[in-house]
């Protein structure tokens, strides 16, 4: 992924590097996901709206994100990340239910790897996207993020407190 500018956020599931490029937020990657930065580059003032809206986000105070975006994909990618975008928070559908969404129930894998694909995880929330039977499948960020991020949205959505459980957590994945 190639952005222009990048900072680095504390979150409850550890430090993200958040890239923007000319048009908006263009990368979001988890610790450990990345290659080197260029110190000259990093822009604390560029990502702080992003920084901001995932602090909400984390909190339990934001649902949706209004950033603008600058993602770079194949236009199919692109379809898919959008079917993202209109997942509810607090709910899931599995690859085969946003396969049918797209309008290509016969390309599930390629879905799949299109939602594995999502340049800005959390913020397009691919993270909403289970297997065959709700089965907690794949996450760039780990299962235990993903897991994270579905409770989270779920206490959230319930009005439920989100601690201790997602306190617990956050011990957990620092």
């Amino acid at each position: 992924m190639r952005a222009d500018r990048w900072d680095v956020h504390a979150t409850p599931l550890g430090a993200l590097t958040l890239h923007a490029g000319a048009r908006g937020l263009a990368g979001v990657a988890f610790p450990g996901r990345g290659g080197p930065l260029d110190d000259a580059a990093r822009d604390p003032a560029a990502l702080a709206p992003a920084a901001a809206a995932l602090d909400e986000y984390f909190a339990g105070e934001r649902r949706t994100f209004d950033l603008p975006l600058d993602l770079r994909g194949t236009p199919f990618q692109r379809r898919v990340w959008a079917a993202l975008l209109e997942i509810p928070y607090g709910t899931t559908v599995t690859y085969t239910e946003l396969a049918e969404t797209v309008g290509r129930p016969d390309i599930v894998r390629a879905v799949a790897g299109a939602v594995g694909r999502t340049p800005v995880p959390i913020v397009v929330p691919c993270h909403r996207v289970l297997g065959a039977g709700g089965a907690l499948t794949g996450y760039g960020g780990g299962l235990h993020r993903k897991q994270a991020l579905l409770d989270l949205e779920r206490r959230a959505a319930l009005g439920l407190p989100l601690e201790p459980a997602w306190a617990f957590r956050q011990l957990q994945l620092l």
